[in-house]
């Protein structure tokens, strides 16, 4: 603990004291952590295991699993443990460590999704480049860049939130540490680090916005052209599912962040929150799996595989 700060844990306050809600949540959650990381998992070894899917736009399918177990493992299973104990108590670096990593996976996912719709792109609007423009180093660099910016960002953030004192209260109004709440319990003067969140986070939102509208803006217009109908629908299609992803990610942000109406009502924030760390993971892999003929083959083959040497065991045996 720093010697600036009086306060050594806090206490989550978590969605609800109703014991029958906090049941029903418990169950909700399980369910939805471990059809995520089921879900997710699942994609990341078929990108491994199936030769047809070594390709740009499965790599960074595989690196976005990666981010959605790694985003829902940040904060779901703490608030499971505050659920099944009753404990919701939480150390400061315990707190500081899950803002970190939330704040990390999450603004790394922004920059992932920007990557993807430039991949779709590429792939529509510049088909005949499409392997030399997307090559695998190419894709590395993206990916490793993805990081490097989003630490950046969030680093001189953190030594901030670093320099802030908690004196009075230590009641956080959520069920995971995150800035807005910890702001509002500091005794220090937060005006700065208030400033830089709303500037990166704007930033972040815009900047990435913008170049996924482009990117989209020239692939309607490029599948508007193809002269054959059948064209036009697969091009869709490929594109359907990153859309899709694109609208849960960006709506929930707009709520959470920049709605006026939803901005001081907490209740809200959380539930849409919740809905963010745990819905949107569960989703996202059958979103792309169920839309994907070439992924539903690859695990079509692998389960076949699977089954015929079991069977092969079993006649060795």
């Amino acid at each position: 603990m720093r010697n600036h700060t009086a306060i050594t844990t806090f206490i989550l306050l978590g969605l609800t004291d109703d014991p029958q809600l906090q049941i029903l949540l418990f169950i909700f959650l399980v369910i939805a952590y471990l059809l995520s990381v089921t879900g997710n998992m699942t994609i990341i070894l078929l990108v491994l295991v199936d030769n047809h899917l070594k390709t740009a736009m499965y790599y960074f399918l595989q690196n976005f699993s990666i981010l959605e177990i790694s985003f829902t493992s940040a904060c779901v299973p703490r608030f499971l443990y505050s659920i099944s104990t009753g404990d919701r108590t939480i150390t400061y670096n315990a707190c500081l460590s899950q803002l970190f990593f939330i704040y990390l996976f999450a603004i790394v996912q922004f920059f992932l999704l920007t990557i993807m719709s430039y991949d779709r792109y590429v792939a529509i609007c510049k088909p005949l480049h499409y392997v030399t423009i997307m090559n695998r180093r190419v894709c590395r660099r993206l990916v490793i860049g993805c990081w490097m910016v989003t630490l950046l960002l969030i680093c001189p953030l953190l030594i901030l939130t670093l320099g802030l004192e908690f004196c009075d209260s230590n009641a956080i109004d959520h069920f995971g540490c995150d800035a807005n709440p910890l702001m509002k319990i500091s005794c220090s003067d937060t005006w700065l680090l208030e400033q830089m969140v709303v500037i990166c986070s704007v930033l972040i939102f815009i900047l990435t916005l913008v170049c996924v509208v482009l990117s989209y803006v020239y692939i309607i217009r490029t599948i508007l052209r193809f002269p054959s109908a059948q064209q036009r629908k697969k091009a869709f299609s490929t594109c359907s599912s990153h859309m899709i992803v694109l609208s849960l990610s960006y709506g929930s942000c707009i709520f959470i962040y920049i709605k006026p109406s939803a901005k001081d009502d907490m209740t809200m924030n959380k539930g849409i929150a919740l809905l963010t760390t745990s819905i949107s993971p569960m989703l996202n892999p059958f979103i792309y799996t169920l839309r994907n003929k070439q992924v539903i083959q690859a695990f079509n083959d692998l389960v076949t595989k699977l089954y015929s040497s079991q069977g092969t065991r079993g006649m060795f045996k």
